[in-house]
This record gives structure tokens, sequence and C-alpha cells, in this order.
């Protein structure tokens, strides 16, 4: 599918196609070992959130709110 193609779908389409690639990506991420480096970052991330620092949102919650955007 070249880039024309891909513009030329609707937005739901498009939508679908993101979430299969993300879902594909989340998959292979699991499998994956991250570098150190990146763990460190996110247990820092985690860290904040735990200590109140930041708050975690579902992608759920992310998706509802891009759409109202």
């Amino acid at each position: 599918m070249t880039a024309q193609e891909v513009r030329a779908l609707p937005i739901a389409e498009k939508i679908q196609i993101m979430e299969a690639i993300w879902d594909d990506l989340r998959e292979r991420f699991d499998r994956m070992e991250l570098p150190q480096a990146h763990k460190e970052i996110l247990d820092r991330r985690r860290a904040h959130v735990e200590e109140g620092r930041a708050k975690l949102l579902d992608w759920d919650t992310v998706k509802s709110s891009i759409g109202r955007a």
C-alpha cells in the first residue's frame, strides 16, 4: 500500500489499521529485551505515577479524549 493510497482511506479505516499495527508492535515489544537505559526511563516514569507526581491514563481514556478534540 502506498502513502497515497493510505491518504485516500476513510478515517475509520485508518484508525483500524493503526490499531492493528499498534497491537502487532505491542506483541513484538513484549517479546523483546529492552536496553538498560530504556528500563531505567520506564522505572522512573512508573515511580512518578506511584508517587502521585504523574497520572497514568489507560488507552480507552486517551482514545475517547482524542475523539472529543
